[in-house]
Parts: structure tokens; C-alpha cells; sequence
């Protein structure tokens, strides 16, 4: 027979366990001292009796109450995972498009560029077959001070080249309109070659003419600079026209999208230049008087 001692601690007081063990025989023959007996001997048997187990009022052993619960709706909602209503998933969903440029999909988010989407639009057809006019207007292009910037141009320019994907079936034109806007709204040269460079084959090839309405010094000399590094073809294509009523007898105006803004821009580009013509015409009228007066003196 065996004794084992073996102490715990309980709430500071060390409780003391004495275990009566029977000789076990680690042989498979049934003999009575192993473990495949049928009944253990009487002399071998535990006996609780004598073992110092606390008593039903006391309170020693009451591990469920002394020890620490997790609170469970704490654990929830740490654990949990943001649920989205129906409403706010489909407001996701709107939020980021798929484009295709070249060979690959491009994904642009939409939400940020909610209010230059402007820069782009289909102004319908001219000549015969689906050959599109695509107006492009530097007016709705974000500032270059915004602290987000650079993130914004590189979604619109995936926003740019995929839309132009999508309105081009054959031929097309771009009329670039560039009035009204100023020199914090103008797209860098670096963000302009990207655009050209990453044009699909076709798209080049089928670029017809390209017409800058109201074309600034700034856009005329940017142009100037960069014609050796560009196909000749390319240059040919080009063309400045300096008011609406001329861009009317190259292009069908039917849906042609001019902002208000352009339109202002030209009102007072056209009140400045009568009241410099009439300035002009006043002074030469002026003039025979003044040589009369100074004849008669």
C-alpha cells in the first residue's frame, strides 16, 4: 500500500490530502492485485471518510464564485464583426467601378471623383457612321492644393481613359475646352503624357482632330515645347479655335455640353475685346480733331 501526500492552496491556507493507493500489477494475468480483476481488494480501497473535504457550509472550494467571469456581452462586441445594412453594402457597391484599359481592369473609385465626372462627356456624332465628338473640360478638373490630389487625378485618369473606352466605337474628335480655368485647375504635362501613353493603339489611330477651345499662352507654349517629342501626325491633328462661334462651323453643336461657366467666360472675353475695339475707333476719330484745333491755333 502506497501513501500520497500532496498540499493545495486555497484563499491563503495550505490544505493537506492524504490518498491511499492499492498495489497495481502492471501484468496482464488476471491475478487479484491487477487491474483487470474483477473487484479490487477490500484493503486497497480509497477510503473518503478520512480525507479532509470541506464541509457543506463551507465556502472554501468555491472556485465558480472567487474566480473572475468574462462578462459575455463585453467579449461580443469586441469580437464581432461590422455589419453592414442592405443599404450601406449597395452604397459600397456604388462606390468602386471596374475599367478596362488595354489588357487590364482597373478599378476607380467613385465616389471620390463624384464631382469632376464632368470632366468627360459624350457630345454625340459628326459625319457619317458613329464617329463620336468627345468634349473634355479642364473647368471640372480638381485643384492641384487639395492634400488628396495626386490619388484623385490617378482615379480619374483610369476614370478618363476607361470612359473613353467605352464612347469610341470608330472615328472620334476631343474637343478640349479650356476656358475658365485656372492655373491650379490645368492637368501637369507629366499627367497629359500618361493619358496619351496609356491610349489604346486604336484609339490613337482613330483620333481625328483634336480642338482646343479658348486656347491659353500657357496651353499654346506647353504644345509648342513638346511638338518635337510627338508624332508629326499627332501635331497635325491639333487645332485652336478662340471663340464658340467657331468651333460651331467645325462641329455639330446639337450636343455639345458647354458650361455655364465657358459661356460666361466668353461674354466677358467678347465685352472686353468690343470695348477695346470702340476705345480704338474713338481715338482715331479723335485724332482728325486734334490736328484740326492745333491747324487753327
Amino acid at each position: 500500500m502506497k501513501i500520497f501526500q500532496c498540499s493545495l492552496e486555497v484563499n491563503g491556507n495550505k490544505v493537506r490530502k492524504k490518498l491511499m493507493a492499492p498495489d497495481i500489477s502492471l501484468t496482464l494475468d488476471p491475478s487479484d492485485g491487477s487491474v483487470l480483476s474483477d473487484d479490487l481488494d477490500e484493503s486497497g480501497e480509497i477510503d473518503l471518510d478520512d480525507l479532509d473535504t470541506p464541509s457543506e457550509d463551507s465556502n472554501e472550494f468555491e472556485w465558480e464564485d472567487d474566480l473572475p467571469k468574462p462578462k459575455t456581452t463585453e467579449v461580443i462586441r469586441k469580437g464581432s464583426i461590422t455589419e453592414y445594412t442592405a443599404a450601406e453594402e449597395k452604397e459600397d457597391g456604388r462606390r468602386w467601378r471596374m475599367f478596362r484599359i488595354g489588357e487590364q481592369d482597373h478599378r476607380v473609385d467613385m465616389k471620390a471623383i463624384e464631382p469632376y465626372k464632368k470632366v468627360i462627356s459624350h457630345g454625340g456624332y459628326y459625319g457619317d457612321g458613329l464617329n463620336a465628338i468627345v468634349v473634355f473640360a479642364v473647368c471640372f478638373m480638381p485643384e492641384s492644393g487639395q492634400p488628396n490630389y495626386r490619388y484623385l487625378m490617378d482615379n480619374l485618369f483610369k476614370y478618363v481613359i476607361g470612359t473613353l473606352e467605352l464612347l469610341v466605337a470608330e472615328n472620334y474628335m476631343i474637343v478640349y475646352l479650356n476656358g475658365a480655368t485656372t492655373r491650379r485647375k490645368m492637368p501637369s504635362l507629366g499627367w497629359l503624357r500618361k493619358c496619351y501613353q496609356q491610349i489604346d493603339r486604336r484609339l490613337r489611330k482613330n483620333l481625328k482632330s483634336l480642338i482646343i477651345v479658348h486656347p491659353s499662352w500657357f496651353i499654346r507654349t506647353l504644345l509648342a515645347v513638346t511638338r518635337p517629342f510627338i508624332s508629326s501626325k499627332f501635331s497635325q491633328k491639333i487645332r485652336y479655335v478662340f471663340n464658340l462661334a467657331e468651333l460651331a462651323e467645325l462641329v455639330p453643336m446639337e450636343y455639345v455640353g458647354i458650361p455655364e461657366c465657358i459661356k460666361q467666360y466668353e461674354e466677358e472675353k467678347l465685352k472686353k475685346k468690343k470695348k477695346r475695339v470702340d476705345q480704338e475707333l474713338n481715338g482715331k476719330q479723335d485724332e482728325p480733331k486734334n490736328e484740326q484745333t492745333s491747324m487753327q491755333a
